[in-house]
Formats: C-alpha cells, sequence, structure tokens
C-alpha cells in the first residue's frame, strides 16, 4: 500500500510518498511544492492542485493523509492554509482516492511519542524510523513523511 502524506500550505507544500516492502516502510518518493510568489492566491492554489494530481497520476498512491489545519492565534493564517488544504482534498475526490486528516499534535505524538514535540525531533525520528539515509531539505518534508507514518500506524499497514 502507497500512502501520501501532504504538509499543506500556500507557500510551500511538503509531500512524501511511503510504502510498505518486506514487513518495513520505505520512502518511494519526496518533495515539495512552491508556487511562485509573485502569483496570486488564486494561482497559487491552481499551482498546488495541478501538482498534486501530477503526484498522484505518476506515483499511484491507494490512500491520501493530509495535516489538519493548526488554529492558532492568526485567522488569516488559517485560512489561507484552509484553502490550500481543500485543493488538496479536492485532487484526492477528482481521483477517487480515500483522503484522511490527523491533527499536528496526533501526528507528532504518532511520531515522537510527543504531541509538543520540535520540528527537527519529527525530522529525526522519520528518518530513524524509516531508515532513511537521504537528505530531508525542509521540515515540510519531513512533516508529509510524519503525517504518512501516523496514517501507516493508524491503519496497521505494516504488519
Amino acid at each position: 500500500m502507497r500512502i501520501l502524506g501532504i504538509d499543506p500550505g500556500i507557500n510551500i507544500t511538503g509531500y512524501g510518498i511511503i510504502q510498505e516492502k518486506d514487513s518495513s516502510l520505505e520512502v518511494v518518493t519526496t518533495g515539495a511544492i512552491s508556487p511562485a510568489h509573485s502569483k496570486k492566491y488564486p494561482q497559487r492554489l491552481a499551482f498546488i492542485y495541478d501538482r498534486i494530481i501530477q503526484i498522484i497520476d505518476e506515483f499511484q498512491p491507494d490512500n491520501i493523509a493530509v495535516e489538519d489545519s493548526f488554529y492558532g492565534k492568526n485567522a488569516r493564517t488559517a485560512l489561507v492554509l484552509g484553502q490550500a488544504r481543500g485543493v488538496i482534498l479536492l485532487a484526492a475526490a477528482h481521483r477517487e482516492l480515500p483522503c484522511y486528516e490527523y491533527a499536528p499534535k496526533k501526528v507528532k505524538m504518532s511520531v515522537v511519542g510527543n504531541g509538543s514535540a520540535s520540528k527537527e525531533q519529527v525530522q529525526y525520528m522519520v528518518k530513524a524510523i524509516l531508515n532513511y539515509k537521504g537528505e530531508i531539505s525542509k521540515y515540510d518534508i519531513s512533516d508529509a513523511l510524519a503525517v504518512a507514518l501516523c496514517h501507516s500506524n493508524q491503519y496497521g499497514v505494516v504488519v
């Protein structure tokens, strides 16, 4: 089973695909979707949507796991993040893929064992759990892999 984990954002949307292999999990691909800052929000959202569709079509995940919105003090940030999540959910629906959402604290708890873990701790544990030797250049990418791992833990992908 392949799981596409996504950490949505209007500036950077991290993604990572993991799959089961020989009773363990391995990284299939990772990356970051970065719309041009010069574009207006509707064009940035369209860019994210188009890129998610391309990733789905190329890598054929079985499930999509998305980090749910973080409700902080800034309502504008939450609104913009919600719009990015919306186009990701739309892409999943258009490809008829099941999409699961996980709160940031649940993701951190699942991967690190601490719902208040730092991004550095999440990245360290993601690499350790997946035995990933490659470089993870952005926290958005390790967060996306953490979301995929959370889904795997939730649904017991690895026997």
